[in-house]
């Protein structure tokens, strides 16, 4: 049953994982227009970066699931329009705008959409297992 409740484990952490990831992208998303944030450019785009969580058991090293280990700025160009009536627009009238583009976003957000969904079936598959093991010992 240890190796059940470590697949339980492995599978909630990549939930939570994809749960934070889902959460970027909607930040992302929702700061698509933001030219102007406080550190005084436009909004950077920003992707979790995940590594994997390993622990010593027992003296061997065994893979406990994933961790969001740092949130990375993505250093890609701002898109720039000519828009001179804007505010944040420059002396020649074009305005930086973040380097989000949403079909990329809606593309990561329907992939981690889906991984989330893998992980959430293989806690119910495991779930069941260890019912159906359960009834057997009866």
């Amino acid at each position: 049953m240890q190796s059940e409740f470590n697949i339980m484990n492995i599978s909630s952490t990549g939930l939570s994982a994809q749960r934070f990831r889902i959460e970027l992208i909607s930040t992302n998303i929702a700061n698509s227009e933001t030219t102007r944030t406080e550190n005084g450019g436009p909004y950077r785009r920003k992707v979790p970066v995940f590594q994997e969580l390993v622990r010593n058991i027992q003296g061997k090293r065994e893979n406990s699931g994933v961790i969001v280990k740092s949130i990375y700025e993505d250093p890609s160009e701002f898109r720039v329009v000519y828009d001179p009536t804007h505010p944040d627009a420059d002396e020649n009238g074009y305005v930086r705008l973040p380097n989000v583009n949403i079909v990329r976003e809606m593309v990561d957000m329907i992939n981690a959409q889906r991984a989330y969904e893998a992980n959430a079936t293989a806690i119910n598959t495991t779930k069941a297992m260890i019912t159906s093991a359960l009834q057997i010992g009866r």
